[in-house]
């Protein structure tokens, strides 16, 4: 490494896998190595479904050792959303951490309707209506007394940084993905817990993007070999909010969708929208960098695809990814297409079988071969993703001129036509990376190395592959498809400003 360069470490956690990579960064250079990979799975105990966090976090610790190899200068860690563990008077575990798509979450939305009003909520919160929300785990645990013995809450790269640190706090972005965060204080909405029968002591102190979160334990040190000064830098530790980083845009006139196991679909704006429409529409406002707004809906993303390829592979079925995409490009278009925000969808099962009989109480063809599955999936992903950019662009008064596909599902190039397509607009895909990108340059910022955003976006527009989609299908093609999901589901109701 040369003097104008900086060395860090990324922890990148996903919801399928999670790895550690080492990220280089100077004025025309951002690079990434991945040191270490590992997958990222749940189990099912008694109570439901959880994370197994002691797996994650050894296998952390065993990529920050290749890590330490390379002298990095800092570390920094993202993962998904809402989920969080509990820590004891002693900082000790209570258990693993809940999983999101527990189904015990499904009743909560009620329970929080009978002391504080869906308007209420969005006013104070801004947050979109899903039950994955830690604000319905939340009243879930309440629910079964798991909130008894517990002194601290952390969501799961807060959690890592107090396993790695000692220090405790919370990073305001994933901070905002709770429910519990206040849009106009920019704090814990402390009145609404309290509402709600929650202890507030639990809510740790704010951290933002960037800020010293502190060193490595002694353990920790001895353990990976890390120097005992090596920064663990605060980033923008949801995942979503570190792939809106490495967004290459150029200027205001885009639209994100972060696409992976869900498509997090929106804009970027300088303050949140809380209007009643807004709510209506259950879009939801969640804090960037830089004191931004991600003004996103969350859609179904390829975890359909994702349970799938596992339920086929687990029939003893061929299921290769690229043989399927490729299959699924010379289908019928337009055969079948579902309303991909069904909550049918959400929880770990026979996707295949649920997705076909989705179709059949539709009234659509049931996809007849894996191939033509995949071919619904993607159509109807591309649909939402064509509702929910035109809905989020009307809402904010904002003009797009362009889609960002940023993710894992940049890869996917039938996806990436197909939402040019739908959308009307170009698709410029990459970089695949963006969550890990992000991570990066957050902490080469925190130290000096970087920029403001307009220079984060420029040198990975200058560095990373990226993809340009011109969209081909008639308009009329893509309305047609609309009404007719429409008319079935009403899901106009649900995801489009009327």
């Amino acid at each position: 490494m040369t003097s104008n360069e900086f060395n860090c470490a990324a922890v990148d956690l996903g919801a399928s896998s999670g790895r550690v990579v080492l990220g280089r960064v100077g004025s025309d250079l951002l690079e990434l190595t991945e040191l270490h990979r590992f997958g990222n799975g749940h189990h099912r105990d008694d109570s439901g479904w959880r994370w197994d966090i002691g797996t994650i976090h050894r296998e952390m610790l065993v990529g920050l050792r290749r890590a330490a190899e390379h002298a990095p200068s800092s570390i920094g860690i993202d993962s998904w959303a809402v989920d969080y563990g509990l820590l004891d008077r002693n900082g000790a575990l209570l258990a693993d951490p809940r999983h999101h798509r527990d189904p015990r979450n499904s009743e909560m939305i009620e329970r929080v309707r009978e002391r504080i009003d869906d308007a209420e909520l969005y006013r104070t919160t801004g947050l979109q209506q899903l039950p994955i929300n830690t604000l319905y785990q939340l009243v879930a645990a309440l629910r079964e007394n798991e909130l008894d013995s517990a002194e601290t809450l952390l969501l799961i790269p807060d959690l890592l940084t107090y396993w790695l640190t000692g220090e405790i706090g919370a990073e305001v972005t994933n901070a905002s993905t709770t429910q519990l965060f206040d849009v106009h204080g920019r704090d814990w909405a402390y009145d609404l817990a309290r509402r709600l029968g929650l202890p507030t002591h639990v809510f740790p102190p704010l951290r933002a993007p960037g800020e010293f979160a502190g060193t490595p334990r002694a353990e920790v040190s001895t353990t990976t070999g890390l120097s005992p000064s090596v920064r663990v830098t605060s980033v923008a530790s949801h995942d979503t909010a570190s792939a809106v980083v490495a967004v290459p845009a150029t200027d205001r006139r885009f639209a994100y969708i972060s696409c992976g196991t869900w498509s997090l679909v929106g804009l970027e704006l300088d303050s949140p929208v809380l209007t009643e429409r807004s709510r209506a529409a259950n879009v939801t406002n969640e804090r960037g960098i830089d004191g931004t707004t991600r003004y996103l809906r969350n859609t179904m993303g390829l975890w359909l695809l994702q349970e799938c390829v596992r339920c086929w592979r687990e029939r003893g079925l061929r299921a290769d990814l690229d043989e399927l995409l490729e299959g699924a490009a010379h289908q019928p278009a337009f055969r079948s297409v579902l309303d991909t925000d069904d909550p049918a969808f959400i929880a770990p099962q026979d996707m295949p079988t649920t997705i076909g009989a989705a179709c059949a109480e539709a009234g659509e063809p049931v996809p007849e071969s894996p191939e033509a599955t995949v071919r619904c999936v993607l159509e109807s992903l591309a649909l939402a993703h064509r509702r929910t950019v035109r809905s989020v662009a009307e809402l904010a008064d904002r003009e797009v001129e362009v889609v960002h596909l940023v993710g894992g599902g940049s890869r996917n190039e039938l996806l990436c036509s197909l939402t040019a397509d739908a959308c009307e607009l170009p698709v410029i895909a990459g970089p695949t990376e963006a969550t890990a990108l992000g991570n990066v340059l957050i902490q080469a910022r925190a130290h000096g190395m970087a920029g403001d955003r307009s220079e984060l976006r420029a040198l990975v527009a200058a560095t990373q592959p990226l993809r340009r989609f011109e969209p081909s299908e008639s308009a009329s093609t893509w309305d047609a498809v609309d009404r007719r999901v429409r008319d079935r589901t009403g899901a106009a109701t649900r995801a489009t400003v009327e």
